[in-house]
């Protein structure tokens, strides 16, 4: 994804960009720290400023064509103009902590059970999980996100590297994955917890799993034939 900063750095909040193109509220900077809608984790929102001071709302971020696109609230930014950006950082990194603890009650419930992810879909309250699991046993997901919360307090570190297309899809946990890239995609970023979990991956993540909290169980539902799901939310650390 061109000029996506968050792929190598998920805590840059501030940064400077020159605007490349802008049709009316639609913008594309040559570099962005938002994060645009994809993969279950919803687009960042914040600001630009333009040099005058003035300051446009980002109310949506989308990628197309390997490009990412920012609406902002109103008409202005000019093509050749600097902006200066911010995240609402409050919000992304919430979601960081989400997405990273998503990672790894999905990595203990594939342990235990082998059921693979369905659906899922971030957000800053809670959390939706779907899994195609044939048992649905409450008291054994409570114990799998008991589990889950064990690991997160042991703070492991949160490695972020690149791997060539072919050289990743020889590692069994991110060949389903891989395989579901377009074929032109020929290095995967992959997202790898130390012993627990490792996947190709473009969201934003904590550095090290003591930043995410604690997992609490919200509300689980019967989906369907092998359709399970689970809401889950985060509370801090006891």
């Amino acid at each position: 994804m061109k000029g996506a900063l968050y792929l190598s750095d998920s805590y840059i909040r501030e940064w400077e960009a020159m605007v490349e193109a802008a049709e009316g509220r639609i913008i594309l900077l040559d570099s962005t720290a938002f994060y645009p809608a994809g993969g279950g984790q919803p687009a960042d929102k914040g600001i630009m400023k333009n040099p005058d001071g003035r300051v446009f709302s980002v109310l949506s971020v989308s990628k197309r064509d390997g490009r990412i696109y920012h609406e902002v609230d109103s008409d202005g930014l000019k093509a050749g103009e600097s902006v200066s950006c911010e995240l609402d950082w409050e919000r992304r990194y919430r979601l960081m902590r989400m997405h990273t603890a998503t990672h790894i009650l999905c990595a203990v419930i594939h342990k235990h059970t082998r059921a693979l992810i369905t659906g899922n879909q971030l957000d800053v309250e809670r959390t939706r999980v779907d899994f195609n699991l044939d048992d649905f046993d409450k008291n054994k997901v409570q114990g799998y996100a008991d589990e889950a919360n064990k690991i997160i307090a042991q703070g492991k570190d949160v490695r972020i590297y690149f791997m060539k297309r072919g050289e990743a899809l020889s590692i069994p946990s991110v060949v389903k994955l891989a395989n579901s890239l377009p074929p032109q995609i020929e290095e995967l970023r992959i997202v790898e917890i130390p012993g627990i979990d490792l996947q190709a991956d473009g969201g934003t993540q904590v550095r090290n799993t003591s930043e995410i909290g604690r997992i609490r169980i919200e509300a689980m539902e019967n989906k369907g034939k092998n359709n399970r799901r689970i809401y889950f939310t985060l509370e801090q650390a006891l």
